[in-house]
């Protein structure tokens, strides 16, 4: 089976986190996407979160970083999923590094593009699992696996302003 590597972080800000439609997959996700060749995941985690919503983010720090000038220590992911991937093509899998962020001092206010359904989740929503609504009027629920990624990166981010 072919593997892509993909990064994909949980954006918290006051108690919610960033979800969109994807219109392809047919589900709510977080902003993330394949990383770039010879790109490291920190990078690329970043890297998709501004380009799919305009903002800057940092990470959540989940575990301490060591006094050491080198090597250089990237913060590792809260977790790696393998999913099948039904992007048109040959068939393939990510594997995909989780993070958690927060948006940068002044980012969290900004609005996002428009077009793609973005819209904050608060963790009362994702325990309801509460249908969300879509550009077009409908709903749909989270998965279970976003639903219990989006509540743990609340509770570790707290209200997520750095």
């Amino acid at each position: 089976m072919i593997r892509h590597f993909t990064a994909t972080s949980f954006v918290v800000y006051r108690g919610a986190t960033l979800l969109h439609w994807h219109r392809s997959l047919q589900q709510w996700v977080p902003p993330g996407g394949h990383l770039l060749p010879n790109e490291d995941p920190v990078t690329g985690a970043l890297r998709e979160v501004r380009e799919e919503t305009g903002l800057d983010v940092e990470f959540v720090r989940l575990t301490p970083a060591h006094n050491f000038a080198y090597p250089e220590q990237l913060p590792p992911p809260y977790t790696i999923l393998i999913e099948d991937s039904h992007e048109p093509g040959e068939p393939h899998q990510h594997i995909d590094l989780i993070y958690f962020s927060r948006p940068r001092p002044g980012q969290g206010g900004r609005s996002l593009p428009p077009g793609r359904s973005w819209t904050w989740v608060t963790s009362d929503q994702l325990a309801r699992n509460e249908a969300l609504t879509r550009d077009d009027g409908a709903t749909a629920l989270v998965a279970d696996d976003v639903r219990a990624l989006g509540l743990a990166a609340i509770a570790a981010a707290g209200n997520g302003e750095g």
